[in-house]
């Protein structure tokens, strides 16, 4: 039984909110997208297990991970591997089944396929095959967090993974730090000291934001406080640097500054390398319209995020 029987709205070539499907796409198999949990596996959907079940193939960032979770839920499809090493030698591969009529399941380590994960070019393969596209929806580690931060959330913005290496990601900060709407990030354990110093730097320590670690796990953190607190915050505790992250950052404000455009970050660039930080705060607090202590605040994180460090 391929998995694009599953759903009575499916049978006829349709699926809700969606029109008929085209000829070419009667005769494809259907690509599922499908969302598993980031943790609790209670989150995965009955409309998840059942595809799961039922696809002629299930197409796995790691098929260990894929191995476990389907054998939780009694699932004995085939498993065939799918990451960023592998995709341009595989995707022709299940397309090739998909046009001949099979159903895969596409799946990522958890949460869903494509969001900072990989499976975009076999979902953009799969369009211009003709073979119909189907979301599967479930957990999202970037919903979760900006559902629970407490950030506004009528305009968001997705950021994924900042820049590893500590220059870039600066100059990637700098690009984002007049931006107006809830900025969404995720962040690796292993720099997320570093990435919270800079955010303080850039974006000021008084910006609101979130730190989401460890979602739906035994040990999730949710903690809203200002940029300048959640770096110290996890600079002081270990075990705030275990687990997945995911930041969620209040805009910037859309009132311009007295400095006519010059930011504080942008100040205190040019500040800093030849002033104490007292005095670079004071200067650039006068520059930009900044609090003062603020301003000293940024320019002391500044400082110890070691700006020439790559």
């Amino acid at each position: 039984m391929h998995g694009r029987d599953l759903f009575p709205s499916e049978r006829d070539g349709t699926v809700a909110g969606m029109s008929a499907s085209s000829p070419a796409e009667s005769a494809c198999g259907c690509l599922y997208v499908v969302a598993t949990p980031i943790g609790n596996l209670a989150d995965l959907s009955e409309r998840a297990r059942t595809v799961l079940a039922t696809a002629d193939a299930v197409a796995a960032e790691d098929t260990r991970y894929t191995g476990r979770l389907l054998a939780t839920f009694d699932c004995r499809a085939e498993l065939v591997s799918l990451h960023e090493h592998n995709e341009q030698a595989r995707v022709p591969v299940l397309v090739g089944r998909l046009q001949a009529g099979e159903s895969v399941a596409l799946v990522s380590d958890a949460g869903t396929p494509g969001v900072s994960d990989p499976g975009y070019r076999l979902v953009v393969a799969a369009h211009e095959a003709g073979c119909r596209v189907v979301p599967i929806p479930g957990a999202s580690a970037a919903v979760a967090a900006l559902s629970a931060a407490g950030q506004p959330t009528d305009r968001f913005v997705f950021e994924g993974f900042l820049p590893a290496r500590a220059k870039a990601r600066r100059e990637r900060l700098k690009a984002l730090a007049t931006e107006a709407r809830t900025l969404v990030l995720y962040e690796s354990s292993h720099r997320i000291v570093a990435a919270l110093a800079d955010l303080a730097a850039v974006f000021g320590p008084q910006r609101p934001a979130t730190l989401a670690r460890e979602l739906t796990k035994a040990f999730e953190t949710v903690r809203r406080a200002t940029l300048g607190e959640l770096a110290a915050w996890v600079d002081a505790d270990p075990n705030q640097r275990r687990g997945e992250i995911v930041l969620v950052i209040g805009g910037a404000s859309e009132a311009p500054a007295s400095g006519a455009g010059i930011t504080l970050a942008g100040a205190l660039d040019a500040l800093l390398p030849e002033l104490p930080p007292a005095r670079a705060a004071a200067v650039a607090a006068r520059l930009t319209g900044a609090r003062r202590r603020d301003a000293y605040q940024a320019a002391l994180a500044h400082r110890s995020a070691d700006p020439d460090a790559d």
